[in-house]
């Protein structure tokens, strides 16, 4: 017991700053794509068809777009690019509200803002959330369940996991939504008391990842429920997942500052 209590005293204070210091991501972290927004000087097509889910489209000014809601941050296009038009940051913010916001073509990355006031204030300080697993691999499950360890401790924003759809405010969803999934996905969404939101979380909740076009699949959490935040990623980073929630929760002001918190 001795020896336990003196390495945890050891360890000191583990719990991360974020969101009022650095994330402390390694180097190794492969965040959000830049998409140039110049035309692609070898005009070829070589990082889509390189892309194993097709989230890469040409479009006819020879200019590159890219689907965040189906990347698997695989960089496949990285190597197969001659001219550098697709490159990988360090910046784990990704989430959005609109799916169509998630389209990346050279501008400004459009954030996650907040719910409504009147939501915002229900759930902005307490916020119980029920998990549905629609068919996933388990890995978003994984980074999820991270969310409650010391250095993430979700709890300390005021959102914890519940075990019954009855005592949610709302549903994190992960996987493509499959034909065995889909009725008690619907079921767990209508058994939850209004206003209610829904967040899909990973590529197969967003758009049904690499399993989109499968007939046992319904290529995402919005094919059945609507959604309110999508949090792209495989699997998107904890602290992915929970920048997406406090913006939704309007406790980032700025979508600009990831640094920037409410009181």
């Amino acid at each position: 017991m001795w020896k336990i209590l003196k390495t945890r005293f050891q360890q000191g204070y583990r719990t991360s700053d974020f969101p009022n210091g650095p994330s402390g991501l390694p180097e190794r972290f492969r965040g959000r794509p830049v998409v140039s927004s110049r035309p692609c000087a070898a005009g070829c097509s070589a990082c889509a068809e390189s892309c194993p889910t097709q989230a890469i489209a040409i479009s006819a000014d020879k200019r590159v777009r890219l689907d965040l809601g189906k990347c698997l941050f695989c960089t496949e296009c990285v190597t197969a690019c001659p001219d550098g038009v697709i490159a990988y940051s360090a910046d784990h913010r990704l989430a959005a509200n609109k799916r169509s916001d998630l389209i990346l073509s050279g501008e400004e990355a459009r954030l996650a803002s907040a719910l409504d006031e009147k939501t915002r204030r229900l759930f902005g300080r307490s916020l119980k959330l029920r998990e549905v697993c629609a068919g996933s691999c388990n890995g978003c499950e994984a980074e999820l369940t991270v969310l409650n360890n010391v250095v993430f401790d979700l709890s300390r924003f005021g959102i914890q996991f519940v075990a019954s759809p009855r005592h949610a405010d709302g549903l994190v969803v992960t996987g493509p939504v499959t034909e065995h999934m889909r009725a008690a996905l619907r079921a767990a969404y209508d058994a939850m008391p209004t206003p209610k939101i829904v967040i899909a979380v990973g590529a197969c909740a967003v758009s049904g990842g690499p399993f989109a076009g499968s007939p046992q699949a319904h290529d995402g959490a919005d094919s059945t429920v609507p959604v309110d935040l999508y949090i792209p990623g495989c699997p998107p980073h904890p602290l992915t997942i929970l920048d997406g929630m406090l913006r939704l929760l309007g406790r980032l002001e700025s979508p600009k500052d990831p640094k920037s918190v409410s009181s």
